[in-house]
């Protein structure tokens, strides 16, 4: 019996489901995907533009000084035999600083008191001529009446008389000058003690003890430095605005404004110091080839912090900005000379503007024109915006 093999054929309902599967996934790979939506706008920090009155303050730089500086010279020659003073220390006026030698001009004045003396005993001797001679004429007039005498007896009495008391006169002339003599010795004497002139601080002596002065020796400087005079200056331009407002306040000029411009120092370490200042000195002309004018103002200095020489910045308000449109500083972009900001429309576009600048203040800065009170400007993501762009504007969050 012959036997034939069975042959199994794969069954056609998984082919298909293959082919279905396939085909399935033909599909999927063909399908195009959702296209992509619009990106985000953009968020970034703005700031409001406001309207404000701003004062202008000008700033110059600044040098003190002594109020007066006095130099101090011996008026007669010696030796230097003692300093009496501490350099650097407070003097006060008519204190003793250095002393000279005074053994030379003692003995000068000695002298005059001397002749003094001895001019004091001639006009003594002239003076008892003078009396003689009156004895004689009163004597000898009634003989003469008389006859009893020869006239021209009298007339040698008379011409005695009038020789001795000329004698007097140039006596009493010589004592005088003689005593003026004695008062410039004393004074000579007096000088040996080098004095100072005025109260303030000394510096260092100049000369030391074993010197031979003369009166064009500079021992040494005192300077009064409360208060302190200190010196900058100002251009032309801010000279007349503060003129200005100084006649607005009633005062004739700038010199006379007195404490109606108030005056700020700003010390080299960036201290401001407490005291304000006022002006008490306007140069004479501008100077042509800075187009500037020194002005000098005065200082309280008590406990003479401030010294001669120091350097410093004076302030003064010179005008107002009236109705002054303020941005912060970071809202403003330089680009090659010109500045633009970006500013956000009310729909949340950014739109570049492109601005004038003018003074800062503070942290913020003065727009001119191109821009107007009230709109919002970026202060933070300047740098990835786009003409036209899009964004999400937040607040500047408050600084505490």
């Amino acid at each position: 019996m012959r036997h034939e093999k069975s042959c199994s054929h794969p069954s056609p309902v998984p082919k298909l489901n293959w082919i279905v599967l396939v085909s399935f996934a033909f599909l999927g790979a063909c399908a195009k995907p959702p296209a992509p939506g619009p990106p985000p706008p953009l968020p970034v920090e703005v700031a409001t533009a406001n309207q404000q009155d701003i004062p202008v303050i000008g700033e110059w730089v600044a040098t003190t000084d002594g109020y007066v500086n006095a130099q101090i010279q011996p008026q007669v020659s010696g030796y230097l035999i003692r300093q009496d003073y501490k350099e650097g220390s407070v003097v006060g006026i008519g204190q003793v600083l250095f002393e000279i030698d005074p053994r030379a001009l003692q003995a000068v004045l000695d002298q005059t008191r001397g002749a003094v003396e001895q001019a004091k005993g001639t006009l003594a001797q002239a003076e008892a001529q003078v009396g003689l001679a009156r004895i004689n004429v009163a004597r000898d007039t009634p003989l003469a009446q008389a006859h009893a005498i020869a006239q021209s007896t009298l007339d040698n009495d008379t011409k005695t008389l009038e020789a001795d008391l000329a004698t007097v006169t140039a006596d009493q002339a010589a004592i005088v000058s003689a005593q003026a003599t004695v008062q410039a010795a004393e004074l000579n004497v007096g000088f040996t003690k080098v004095k100072s002139l005025i109260s303030g601080v000394a510096g260092q002596a100049l000369l030391q003890v074993g010197s031979l002065v003369s009166s064009s020796s500079v021992l040494t400087s005192v300077s009064q430095l409360d208060p302190i005079k200190v010196y900058f200056s100002i251009s032309e331009q801010e000279y007349l605005k503060l003129s200005a407002q100084a006649r607005s306040g009633g005062r004739a000029d700038l010199l006379n404004s007195g404490n109606l411009i108030p005056l700020k120092l700003t010390l080299s370490s960036n201290q401001v110091y407490p005291h304000t200042g006022h002006i008490i000195f306007v140069d004479r002309s501008v100077t042509t080839e800075t187009g500037s004018i020194r002005l000098a103002a005065s200082f309280a200095n008590p406990g003479n912090l401030l010294r001669p020489g120091q350097f410093g910045r004076v302030s003064a308000q010179t005008d107002v900005l009236r109705n002054a449109v303020l941005v912060p500083q970071k809202a403003v972009n330089e680009l090659q000379g010109s500045y633009e900001v970006i500013a956000v429309s009310s729909d949340n576009v950014a739109h570049i503007k492109p601005v004038k600048q003018g003074l800062q203040v503070g942290t913020s800065v003065v727009i001119l024109s191109g821009l107007s009170s009230g709109e919002r400007v970026v202060t933070e993501g300047v740098d990835k915006i786009r003409e036209g762009m899009k964004v999400a504007p937040q607040p500047e969050p408050v600084k505490r």
